[in-house]
């Protein structure tokens, strides 16, 4: 055995006593962990993490997947989803035609929608406030998951409000909570790499810590590909901890791995399956705070979904019904995925199934 190797695995053995013993992992340690090639030692320790705050229950939830405008004036280098107003494929639509595609897919189990959009200027901000009561208002039984960060920090600038202003108006028309989107990797670098043309840093955590303030339970992610380092990763991991350290207003966690721009695309141009077990697993241990783990199964796929639920992750997201961001990049996944068929894959992977609502009350426990 060599030094080197020798070294690794004693501090892999330091790490996963600071694990098993309930000790916060550092940078240094994250670092490691993205480092390291053991990728089975990582996912174990992850389980062992996750079984310990959440036994052998995997939670996923009936919901849809809403889009009311892909007009945007960023032009985010990763985004194939955004569009010109005049350009083919726009659309900016009304409460009354959301009605119609919703009333064409919803039935009695739906209990969220999941809206999110462009940052379309060329609508004042009262649109996105009347769409949200416009939806409560036909649809009161069903919680509104609504808008970005980055989204409320457009609101802001849209309207001349502050955050608080902007997320009492919205909470006042039946907002309930913040989809965890905008985010992509918090460092400046990145985003002046990838022309992140939105919330920066600050911005997108303190509109969480004023949500937070405000009683609402968010939804926070990484959206992680070839373009940023390891430890850019690991600082983003750590943005996130202080911050539920601070207020311990977030649900979930959620991975995203990068699409890329194309469905012809081939496997360089994607992120391995050993990259995204690894971002989950490294996020069960270092997010130590968070209570939840979502394999993203539009991203990841739904088999790798089932070998990350014995990774970390305790949630396997939702039925969605026909999901369109990732799909307009590169997703060669489902659209959209039935009850049914959660139902098996989380029973596939000797887990329990149970069936939550936004903020993970249990409605149904699949035994």
């Amino acid at each position: 055995m060599g030094i080197a190797t020798a070294t690794s695995e004693r501090r892999m053995a330091e790490i996963a006593e600071k694990v098993r013993n309930g000790e916060r992992l550092s940078f240094e340690d994250g670092v490691f962990l993205y480092e390291s090639d053991d990728l089975l030692t990582i996912g174990q320790l992850a389980d062992e993490v996750n079984q310990r705050k959440n036994g052998k229950k995997v939670y996923f939830i009936e919901n849809m997947s809403l889009y009311f405008t892909n007009v945007c004036e960023a032009h985010c280098a990763f985004c194939n989803f955004r569009r010109d107003p005049d350009q083919e494929g726009a659309y900016t639509l009304t409460p009354e035609q959301m009605f119609e595609y919703i009333d064409q897919h919803i039935h009695p189990g739906v209990r969220e929608f999941h809206i999110v959009g462009g940052h379309n200027p060329y609508v004042p901000f009262e649109y996105y406030v009347d769409c949200l009561r416009a939806l409560k208002k036909r649809y009161p039984h069903v919680t509104l998951k609504a808008y970005t960060a980055a989204e409320i920090d457009f609101f802001s600038r849209l309207s001349g409000l502050s955050y608080r202003e902007v997320l009492e108006r919205l909470i006042d028309a039946g907002l309930e909570s913040l989809t965890g989107g905008g985010a992509e990797i918090l460092s400046a670098e990145y985003r002046k790499k990838m022309r992140v043309e939105k919330a920066g840093i600050e911005q997108y955590l303190e509109v969480h810590r004023t949500a937070h303030k405000l009683g609402l339970k968010t939804h926070t992610s990484m959206l992680y590909g070839p373009v940023e380092s390891i430890e850019e990763r690991v600082r983003h991991l750590m943005y996130l901890r202080e911050l539920q350290d601070e207020t311990n207003g977030f649900l979930v966690f959620i991975p995203l791995s990068m699409q890329p721009a194309s469905p012809k695309a081939g496997i360089r141009r994607r992120n391995s399956a050993f990259d995204d077990l690894k971002a989950i697993a490294i996020s069960r241990l270092m997010l130590d705070n968070f209570r939840h783990i979502k394999a993203y199964f539009i991203n990841i796929g739904t088999q790798l979904t089932q070998v990350a639920l014995t990774m970390g992750a305790s949630d396997a997201h939702g039925t969605i019904v026909q999901e369109r961001v990732s799909h307009s990049a590169g997703a060669l996944t489902p659209a959209g995925i039935t009850r049914e068929d959660l139902i098996w894959l989380i029973k596939g992977a000797g887990r329990i199934p149970v069936e939550r609502d936004t903020f993970y009350n249990e409605i149904k426990v699949y035994d």
